[in-house]
C-alpha cells in the first residue's frame, strides 16, 4: 500500500503475516518505531540510535500477540525521538500527515501510527504512551485510542522511555475493531455490562477552550444518558497545573537516567527541543524529584477515591483540536504545557483511558472525550466505547 502520506519509517517496509485463523484473521497493523520487530533495525525515530545496536531477533510482546491473533503487519511508523514528543513532529523523519486535520499535526509522539489508522493504510495501530502520546493523537486525529492501566500488559520488546510512566496503547477508526483489538492484547471479553456512574471533571473542561468544550457536550449528554447517573467533581483539587509540574518533573528525569549512558558515549544529534528536554532532564533536583513523588502518591490516592468501581469520569482529551504543523518553538511550548495539564494523571496515576471520538469543533477540527475507570477497567472502558458508537 503507499504511504503517501509520510506515516511509515522511510526505507524497505516490513511485512508479516499474521497467523492463519486467528481472531483478528483479515486486519491489518503497524508497529510505531519504538517495538522491535524480528529482522529490523529499531529506529525510535532517531537516526543515531539504531548505532551499534544489534537488529532485535524477537518481535516485541504486542506485536508478537497481533500476529497470534491473525493480524497482519505492515509496517513500522513514525515516531518523535526517543518518544519525547506530544505533537508529531520530526526532524529526521518527518511530519505525518493528519488527514482529519489538513495541515496541522497529528499529534506525537504515535504519530504515525495514528496517522496510518486514520487514512486508513491499516486497521489498528500500536503506540506508547508516557505522557499523553496515545491519548493526545487519537484526539487529533478522531481515532479510538487506549492508555491502559499501567504495568498491566507486558512491553518486552518497546523501547522504555519514563519507565513508571510507559504503556503500550493501540488506535482504531471504528468501536467495533477498537473492541476486537482489545480484546487479544487485554486477554479478555469486553463485557456487556457498563459503569453505573459518571463523574464529569468541571475543572478539566473548564481548562479547555471553550469551543471544545461546547463541542463535546453533546458527548457528555449521550455518555450521561447511557450510564444513568452522572455528577460533577474537580479532578485535581490541587490544580491541574501541579499535577502537571510534577510529570514534567518525574519524566524527563527519568527519561535522561533512560538515555545516559547513550548520551554519554553516543553523544548523538537531536532536534534542539528533544535535547533541551534530556539535558533539562539532568539538572533536576533531588528534592523536586522527592516533591513530585509525593505528588503522584496525592494524584493516585485522588483518583482512586473518585474511581470507585463501576464509576468512570470523563474530561477533554486535549484542551483544542490540533495545532498548525511548522510552528516556531516560542508558540509551541505554551501548547505543549497546555496539554500536559489534561494529560500529566495518565503517567502519574497509572489509571485506565480511553479517548472517544466524534465531536467537531466550529473549525471542523477533531477533538476527542476521553474515559478513566478503576485500575484493570480497561475492558470495562472499552464496552462504554462500543456502546456509545451505537447511540451516537
Amino acid at each position: 500500500m503507499t504511504d503517501d502520506i509520510g506515516a511509515f519509517v522511510p526505507g524497505p517496509r516490513v511485512r508479516i503475516e499474521g497467523r492463519a485463523g486467528g481472531p483478528l484473521k483479515g486486519l491489518t497493523f503497524a508497529a510505531k518505531d519504538l517495538f522491535d520487530v524480528a529482522g529490523t533495525a529499531t529506529g525510535g525515530g532517531n537516526h543515531d540510535w539504531p548505532t551499534g545496536r544489534p537488529v532485535p531477533v524477537k518481535n516485541a510482546w504486542a506485536v508478537q500477540t497481533l500476529l497470534d491473533a491473525g493480524a497482519t503487519l505492515i509496517g513500522k511508523t513514525i515516531t518523535d525521538e526517543v518518544s519525547l514528543g506530544i505533537l508529531g513532529e520530526n526532524a529526521f523523519d518527518g511530519t505525518p500527515v493528519n488527514v482529519r486535520a489538513p495541515g496541522r499535526v497529528p499529534g506525537g509522539s504515535s504519530s504515525g501510527s495514528a496517522a496510518a489508522v486514520a487514512a486508513g493504510l491499516c486497521d489498528t495501530a500500536l503506540g506508547t504512551d508516557t505522557g499523553g502520546s496515545v491519548r493526545v493523537p487519537s484526539s487529533f486525529c478522531g481515532l479510538y485510542g487506549i492508555r491502559p492501566t499501567h504495568g498491566r500488559l507486558d512491553v518486552t520488546g518497546m523501547m522504555p522511555q519514563a519507565p513508571t510512566s510507559d504503556t503500550t496503547g493501540w488506535f482504531a477508526r471504528d468501536a467495533e475493531t477498537f473492541a476486537k483489538v482489545s480484546s487479544v492484547l487485554l486477554g479478555e471479553v469486553i463485557p456487556a455490562a457498563l459503569p453505573t456512574k459518571l463523574i464529569v471533571a468541571v475543572d478539566a473542561f473548564g481548562f479547555a477552550d471553550a469551543d471544545v468544550a461546547t463541542a463535546l457536550q453533546p458527548m457528555v449528554k449521550r455518555l450521561g444518558s447511557l450510564i444513568g447517573n452522572s455528577r460533577e467533581e474537580i479532578m485535581a483539587p490541587q490544580g491541574l497545573s501541579v499535577w502537571a509540574r510534577a510529570q514534567r518533573t518525574l519524566q524527563p528525569s527519568e527519561a535522561y537516567n533512560t538515555f545516559r549512558d547513550w548520551l554519554d558515549k553516543g553523544n548523538p544529534r537531536f532536534a534542539f527541543s528533544v535535547a533541551r528536554a534530556l539535558v533539562m532532564g539532568s539538572m533536576i533536583a533531588e528534592g523536586d524529584r522527592v516533591w513530585a513523588n509525593l505528588m503522584r502518591q496525592e494524584v493516585r490516592s485522588r483518583m482512586a477515591y473518585l474511581l470507585k468501581p463501576g464509576t468512570i469520569l470523563c474530561l477533554p482529551t486535549t484542551p483544542f483540536p490540533a495545532p498548525l504543523r511548522g510552528q516556531p518553538l516560542s508558540v509551541l511550548e505554551p501548547l505543549r504545557d497546555r496539554i500536559t495539564c489534561l494529560c500529566a494523571h495518565g503517567g502519574l496515576a497509572g489509571f485506565p483511558q480511553v479517548n472517544l471520538p466524534g465531536a467537531v469543533t466550529v473549525d471542523d477540527l477533531p477533538v476527542g472525550l476521553s474515559i478513566l475507570g478503576p485500575r484493570g477497567s480497561d475492558a470495562t472502558l472499552v464496552a462504554v466505547a462500543r456502546a456509545m458508537e451505537k447511540v451516537a
